[in-house]
């Protein structure tokens, strides 16, 4: 394979442009750009380098992360911004079948995931991969997921999208459940290159958090591992019930 052109790297501000100019809106700009980087190759649509070890990594320290802090094969996982399953591969692999939900706004990237789960065997699993609009969830079920979790999400969603996910995702929840979320932490200027990267304060998220019922826990000894974003657990204010993992 040759070298990636530099007008199909996401990073370039002449590429990144283009696409917002062709595809107004959040949304349809980030499924445009999944499906350019889908067509580049499984490893490229999770907007990593193109190599095998910068697709499974990130993907490997996600998992084990989940699974230090008590994920169990019987809970049932919501992954949102499941991609073509990087870590999605793994807690199918871990979780009864039927557990594990992933959701996208690409369907490119959700047929990929497919391809991902012929390549590993997972079939016999029954993950559910499911298309979608935002971030209501209102097709899912009540109080039912143990652990939801969202990698490089917030770092690439305007206040709104935070707002709209943190408004419903308790909901989900079931008893003693949590919400895991990376994001750009800064503590200084919130700010964002338009469409891609955006930085919040914690103290933001979690005001955003306790307007909507949840309270906040950030997750110091995730800053220990290799990453360049910050991660905050949610759980119910109002959840009296066991607790998942410490």
């Amino acid at each position: 394979m040759g070298a990636a052109d530099p007008s199909g790297d996401r990073q370039n501000v002449v590429h990144r442009v283009r696409h917002a100019l062709r595809h107004p809106g959040h949304i349809a700009y980030h499924r445009a750009v999944t499906e350019d980087d889908t067509d580049r190759g499984p490893e490229a649509a999770a907007g990593y380098d193109p190599s095998r070890e910068n697709w499974t990594q990130p993907g490997r320290m996600q998992f084990d992360y989940l699974l230090a802090h008590g994920l169990r094969p019987e809970h049932h996982v919501l992954e949102i911004g499941c991609g073509n399953l990087r870590a999605g591969r793994l807690l199918i692999d871990h979780l009864d079948t039927g557990h594990y939900y992933g959701i996208d706004i690409s369907p490119a990237i959700l047929l990929a995931a497919q391809g991902t789960l012929v390549r590993e065997g997972l079939q016999a699993k029954l993950p559910h991969l499911t298309l979608v609009g935002d971030l209501t969830f209102g097709f899912l079920p009540e109080g039912h997921f143990d652990v939801v979790h969202a990698h490089s999400v917030f770092s690439h969603s305007p206040r709104q999208v935070v707002e709209q996910c943190l408004a419903h995702v308790g909901r989900i929840l079931a008893p003693g459940g949590h919400f895991d979320f990376t994001f750009n932490r800064t503590e200084g200027r919130e700010h964002q290159v338009p469409y891609e990267d955006f930085s919040y304060r914690t103290r933001t998220l979690t005001t955003i958090a306790a307007r909507h019922g949840l309270k906040v826990r950030f997750m110091d000894d995730w800053e220990r591992l290799p990453h360049r974003q910050s991660k905050i657990r949610v759980t119910l204010m109002s959840d009296r019930a066991r607790t998942v993992g410490p």
